[in-house]
């Protein structure tokens, strides 16, 4: 999303005081938790309400959702669908559910306005289903916003997958 772009979307909450390097990691923590542990109820609680997850293509990870074919472009409606699919197994790609392991580090502010906060992490997902592992290794891009409660939530979560190609791995019918 757009610097500009951020700007005109309604503001959650203010992020008096600033955000910290540490309460991100948190959050970043918190949340790769949920996901491992397949909380994806509690993991949509983190995604605001004009939220959006996306997953652009390989080839081109900067372009922009709105002009470009992304792997995965949901507002917070098609992330509940999603969230509703995988919980009521009527995903037959995740019955029964991966396995992951998530790894986030090298977590850096990128950018800080008065409502919202632009991050970068670094992040390995090793993902274990019908004996085969496979390793999703790239970077996140989030913009994050203060949510109701003042806690942490995501107006854009950003997976930017370094994979050359999605072989062997094949498919994305987990949340990256």
């Amino acid at each position: 999303m757009a610097t500009q772009d951020l700007a005109r979307v309604a503001p959650v909450r203010s992020l008096d005081p600033a955000v910290t390097r540490a309460e991100i990691e948190e959050f970043l923590i918190h949340e790769a938790a949920l996901l491992d542990e397949w909380k994806l109820d509690e993991w949509l609680a983190l995604v605001a309400e004009d939220g959006r997850y996306l997953i652009p293509s390989l080839d081109t990870p900067d372009s922009d959702h709105r002009t470009a074919l992304f792997l995965i472009s949901d507002d917070r409606r098609n992330v509940a669908s999603r969230v509703k699919q995988l919980l009521g197994r009527t995903s037959w790609a995740e019955t029964p559910h991966s396995r992951t392991r998530r790894l986030v580090t090298n977590v850096r502010i990128l950018e800080q306005a008065e409502d919202w906060v632009k991050v970068t992490a670094n992040f390995a997902v090793w993902r274990f289903q019908h004996e085969a592992t496979d390793c999703y290794v790239g970077r996140y891009i989030h913009v994050l916003v203060r949510g109701p409660s003042s806690g942490l939530m995501f107006r854009e979560r950003r997976a930017v997958l370094d994979l050359e190609t999605l072989r062997p791995h094949g498919k994305l019918s987990f949340i990256l």
